[in-house]
């Protein structure tokens, strides 16, 4: 297997999903790498993944507080150091954007007062933090927000730019455009990886949207995915491997699309309201 996994790069011009398919090998076997971190900071991180899924507000020192409270003392510079291995950061409103690099990439949100009443109107894009029993991954994901349905999605062990892009490109090339990506304001987001390839290689087919900076409303609707998938599957069924998790999410992403109602959209199930329009 670690053969077959060499042969497999990211600077080929066709995708690491075909390469995978041709060679016959799961993705989370190449993406998969062990953790660093030891036991004791795997179980932290946990803890401070289910806090903050409940609480995003919260910062260092309220996930001090909050890990004290089950009896866990750990200082600020190692819950800051685990935080931002995550991907994690509070939401609550900052000082001087500009400062934060990247500003000349931001662009505005397009969805305040917007009506979306059909597929592939607008696409919501993020990356969540996913634990294991002995390491973590994260997990991209597009989901069109019409009909909860996820257009694409993909696992990885780094939360590089080209992921982002790449989960960008499949969704594309399964289910066409949308008429709008909306993100966060993440360095995944906020660079000209992400901009040139949807302003200039699409020649603007797409627009951008990006959620206010501290606003945790704006991408509402693949946050509430992220509950959904990791209470209803990681939390309860924690994956051992890289291997176990692509396929448990592979399982998992297919019963929330074709099978799960959702209260949101009268209880209709996303690939239904999905594909009888789109």
């Amino acid at each position: 297997m670690s053969d077959l996994r060499s042969y497999v790069s990211d600077n080929e011009h066709i995708s690491v999903r075909k390469q995978c398919e041709l060679l016959d090998i799961n993705r989370s076997m190449v993406y998969y790498q062990a953790s660093q971190e030891s036991q004791e900071n795997l179980q932290i991180m946990r803890y401070m993944d289910e806090e903050f899924l409940e609480h995003p507000t919260h910062g260092v020192l309220q996930m001090q507080d909050f890990l004290f409270s089950l009896s866990l003392v750990v200082n600020v510079k190692r819950i800051r150091r685990l935080l931002r291995k995550m991907g994690i950061m509070a939401i609550y409103p900052r000082r001087n954007l500009s400062k934060l690099g990247h500003a000349k990439y931001i662009r505005p949100y397009l969805l305040k007062g917007l009506k979306i009443n059909k597929p592939n109107q607008v696409w919501a894009i993020d990356i969540t933090y996913i634990p294991q029993e002995k390491g973590f991954m994260f997990l991209t994901a597009i989901i069109d927000v019409y009909s909860r349905y996820i257009v694409g999605w993909d696992v990885f062990n780094n939360l590089d730019a080209e992921n982002s892009l790449s989960v960008l490109k499949d969704a594309i090339s399964l289910n066409g455009m949308p008429d709008i990506i909306n993100s966060d304001q993440g360095s995944q987001f906020t660079c000209s990886l992400w901009t040139d390839y949807i302003e200039n290689t699409l020649k603007g087919q797409i627009k951008i949207s990006m959620d206010g900076k501290g606003r945790a409303i704006d991408n509402i609707f693949i946050e509430r995915f992220w509950r959904t998938v990791k209470r209803d599957y990681v939390y309860l069924y924690m994956p051992t491997n890289g291997k176990e998790l692509y396929q448990g999410l592979k399982d998992f992403i297919g019963y929330y699309n074709t099978k799960k109602s959702h209260q949101g959209i009268e209880r209709s199930i996303p690939a239904l309201k999905y594909k009888q329009v789109a």
